[in-house]
Formats: structure tokens, C-alpha cells, sequence
């Protein structure tokens, strides 16, 4: 029988008794938060882990565990440079990795940023969109070639995908007044339309993309919010669950945040995962474009899965960064 994982399951539970031995896997913004955490869980249970980060430095030294016990499991740890923010560096990280020409099988896209000022990367896209969205287009699409048939790429996005649906006209809010969270939230829709995308382009050959929204976790993702901010935003959320009669809000701990992201790279069936949008450990139901905004209900908005809006987003992404990906 299938074991039913939940909101309140962590990293060791779902891994339970799975060897990853053998198994190769990248996975992104391994300096902090869920990055390390993913990292070390896989790691943990015999995985080959190549960690990417901005930061070396930092990295380093976040990742002391992540080492110890990828040795004491057999696993392995290693890390690459990464600066999503800047596509040179996105192209250098693709090339290295392609020289070594290891295969993955299972690739989580996990680094991010939230709720920035307003700002652009070194190649002139919106922080939020260049960040999250188009430095994972361009490196995933880079070493699509390493991923062999039973691979998988996992998309971290969010229940924020819900404040934005992607704005294939103005992606770097040129005409449209910059909120934080609009521009967060079009990026995470647009993480889940990536992976819908490549889904769809690569199935046939035996790899499968799944988009996961971890959760509410304190981790530094935040660091970009005003005094009290979270504050604010968690009494809102709790005002939602009264309404709706729920519990009020707990945050998850970053083992928690992370076991969508390995149940769904290593434990859920692949056909079940392939191409949705997953929480808690399970696929998430599909919900109406105009439901009220809320951080309180599961699912995901059908904007954010819909297969024609997904291939925009993918001709959209290939024109701003000046790469053709088939």
C-alpha cells in the first residue's frame, strides 16, 4: 500500500527506507533554507547531490551537515557556482556541467527570491521574473540533454502564485506599476507554466516536470520584507481561516517545507506528479481563476496549468533571453 504523506510530514518521512544510491541530482540555492535541507535529505539516503549557489562562500559553510552525512550514507556533496540574476553565470554553470557530462535524474529548481524592490538583473529582466523564472528556463533547458529517461525536474513555486498570472506583455512591469507581491506571484505562475511546458516536450522520452508549492516557512526568502510585514500578513491569513472555519495558520519547518519537493522528485508515481502543481505531499486540485485570494485554501489556479498559456510563457521566455530550446 502507498503510504498518504500530509502537510506535516518532513524530509526523513517520506524518505523513509528509500537508498538513492546511484542516483544524481541538482539541486539549486543550496545556501540557505530548503536548498540546504533538500540537499542533505538526499544526500542522507546515498544521493550524488551537486548543490548551485551564488555564494561559494556561504554555501561552504551552510552546508557542513550536508557533507557529514552524505558520508556517512555513501552519498556525495559537491558544489557549483550560480547567479540566476545573471545568464553569463547561468550559461557558465550549464556549460561545466554539461563538460562533465554525469547524468541527472532528478533536477529541483529550488533558489528563488520574494517580494523585492523594484530592480533588474544584469540582463536587464524584473529581479523577480529574471531571478526565479527565466535563470531556471535557460539552465534547465541547457542541461535538458542530461536528464535520461526516468528523470524529473521539480519547480519550486507558490501559493503565491494566486496574486499573478504572468504578463506575457509587460514581463518587466515597463507599463504596469511594480507591487512586490504581483511581481513575486507572476514569477512563481510562471515557474508552474515552465514546468508544465517541459512536461509536455519531454514525456515522451521518459521525463517528467512537476511544479511544488512547500509551504509557509520561515527561512530568508523574507529577507526582503518590511519590520512587521510577516506579522501583518499571518493575522490576514488567520482572519481567511476563521472565515473558513480552519485552525489558524502554523508555520511548517523547513523539513517540512521540503518533503513536497523530494516526495515528488523520488517518491510519488511519476505519471501522478508529471505536469501538475503539488502541496503537502499530494497533487493539488484545480481551483476557479476568481476565487477570492486566499493563502488559507490548497489548489492551484487554472491559469497556471493551462497548456497553451504555458507554451506562450516558453515562446515569451526564448524571445527575452535570445535562445531557441525544442
Amino acid at each position: 500500500m502507498t503510504q498518504i504523506f500530509g502537510a506535516h510530514s518532513t524530509t526523513e518521512d517520506v524518505l523513509s527506507g528509500v537508498s538513492l544510491k546511484g542516483k544524481r541530482v541538482l539541486v539549486t540555492g543550496v545556501s540557505a533554507g530548503l536548498g540546504i535541507e533538500t540537499a542533505r535529505a538526499l544526500a542522507a539516503h546515498g544521493a550524488q547531490v551537486v548543490g548551485a549557489a551564488r555564494n561559494l562562500t556561504k554555501a561552504e559553510s551552510a552546508t557542513a551537515q550536508v557533507r557529514m552525512d552524505a558520508e556517512r550514507a555513501g552519498g556525495t556533496f559537491e558544489l557549483v557556482t550560480l547567479d540566476l540574476a545573471d545568464l553569463s553565470s547561468v550559461r557558465a554553470c550549464a556549460d561545466q556541467l554539461n563538460a562533465v557530462g554525469l547524468p541527472f535524474d532528478l533536477v529541483i529548481v529550488n533558489a528563488g527570491v520574494m517580494a523585492t524592490p523594484f530592480g533588474h538583473t544584469k540582463d536587464g529582466f524584473e529581479t523577480q521574473f529574471g531571478t526565479n523564472h527565466l535563470g531556471h528556463f535557460v539552465l534547465v533547458n541547457r542541461i535538458a540533454g542530461l536528464m535520461h529517461a526516468g528523470a524529473r525536474l521539480v519547480s519550486l513555486a507558490s501559493s503565491g502564485h494566486r496574486f499573478a498570472d504572468v504578463d506575457l506583455k509587460d514581463p518587466n512591469f515597463e507599463h504596469t506599476h511594480y507591487e512586490p507581491f504581483i511581481g513575486y506571484g507572476r514569477s512563481k505562475t510562471a515557474n508552474i507554466l515552465f514546468a508544465v511546458a517541459f512536461d509536455a516536450r519531454h514525456r515522451a522520452r521518459g521525463v517528467r516536470a512537476t511544479a511544488v508549492h512547500p509551504g509557509g516557512i520561515l527561512t530568508e526568502l523574507a529577507r526582503h520584507m518590511p519590520a512587521g510585514a510577516i506579522e501583518a500578513m499571518v493575522a490576514q491569513v488567520n482572519e481567511q481561516a476563521a472565515a473558513e472555519g480552519k485552525p489558524p495558520f502554523q508555520f511548517k519547518t523547513i523539513p517540512q517545507g521540503a518533503a513536497t519537493s523530494v516526495w515528488a522528485g523520488v517518491v510519488a508515481e511519476a505519471d501522478a506528479v508529471g505536469g501538475h502543481y503539488c502541496e503537502d505531499c499530494q497533487v493539488s486540485p484545480v481551483v476557479p481563476d476568481d476565487q477570492p485570494i486566499s493563502l488559507v485554501s490548497q489548489g492551484v489556479r487554472s491559469y497556471a496549468l493551462d497548456p497553451a498559456h504555458a507554451e506562450a510563457l516558453w515562446a515569451k521566455s526564448e524571445e527575452m533571453v535570445g535562445e531557441k530550446f525544442s
